[in-house]
């Protein structure tokens, strides 16, 4: 198979806003998944609405696309019922941490073998431009015309300490790294988390005076620093910046290896019971 066998060419071009980065998070998962040649017969890929919910209706998989913060909860289902299949999660900021963020706090202490990919735009984007729980202090959304005055998730930290064994953050600027880490994650075995980067022009670019699409890129390329480079910083210019790579990558028993040992032990017993009858 070639990368072109995992996209519907037919379906494009992306319905995306003029200048949005996240078809540069979709491409790096299909480069990722040509390299690992990834079943498309074996995969399934849930989310649902927003943009970022919208991106894999563009990728030739099984798709289900479901409510808005509800993409885990459904998952979580389709991974129980058939634990050999690959399932894989694209979200939003505001739906993975927001009206998902129950969700997603448990689907890493469950540790349950999914896929997660976190789209950060810093916005809700394709409902009207709201703030979302990863706007910057500061920053202007149509709820928060002043400015937002909550501090901002870190999605990585929030993942690693909810149990998540898989944590990583890449972004639309450094697309080699953004790949690398999308690469680990669908090898890893467990709960694991890819937050990206990404730019929206139209709904937060407009009302932050950052409106010109390279320039939100170019904004992301100073934001982001290099695990290695960020030992180097003073604690007070880390604080601005959000570091990429990989945070956490451990083995730990997860959901469905447990619920197969509990369903072996739930036979046994019944066997002997069954014996002793």
């Amino acid at each position: 198979m070639s990368s072109r066998d995992y996209i519907k060419e037919d379906q494009f071009p992306l319905f995306t806003c003029p200048g949005c980065t996240h078809g540069t998070v979709i491409n790096a998962f299909v480069r990722a998944a040509d390299e690992l040649q990834l079943d498309r017969g074996k995969t399934v890929i849930v989310c649902a609405i927003g943009c970022a919910g919208r991106t894999p209706t563009y990728l030739d998989f099984n798709v289900l696309r479901v409510t808005h913060g509800r993409a885990l909860a459904f998952a979580t289902g389709i991974k129980l019922a058939r634990p050999d299949v690959k399932v894989i999660v694209f979200m939003g900021d505001g739906d993975a941490l927001a009206i998902g963020g129950n969700h997603f706090i448990h689907a890493a202490r469950r540790n349950i073998d999914i896929t997660s990919v976190v789209f950060r735009n810093e916005i809700y984007g394709m409902t009207g431009g709201q703030y979302s729980p990863t706007t910057p202090v500061g920053h202007k959304a149509t709820t928060a015309p002043y400015g937002m005055i909550e501090p901002s998730f870190d999605t990585c930290e929030l993942a690693a300490s909810a149990g998540a064994t898989y944590v990583a953050r890449g972004d639309v600027y450094n697309v080699g790294n953004l790949y690398k880490v999308m690469k680990a994650a669908l090898q890893h075995k467990g709960f694991a988390v890819v937050e990206a980067l990404t730019s929206c022009p139209i709904q937060f670019g407009r009302r932050n005076k950052l409106a010109d699409p390279a320039k939100m890129v170019e904004r992301i390329k100073n934001m982001v620093v290099t695990k290695t480079a960020a030992e180097k910083l003073p604690p007070a210019e880390l604080a601005e910046k959000f570091v990429i790579g990989e945070f956490v990558n451990t083995r730990k028993l997860e959901l469905t290896e447990r619920y197969a040992k509990l369903l072996d032990r739930r036979k046994k017993d019944t066997e002997v019971v069954i014996t002793m009858g």
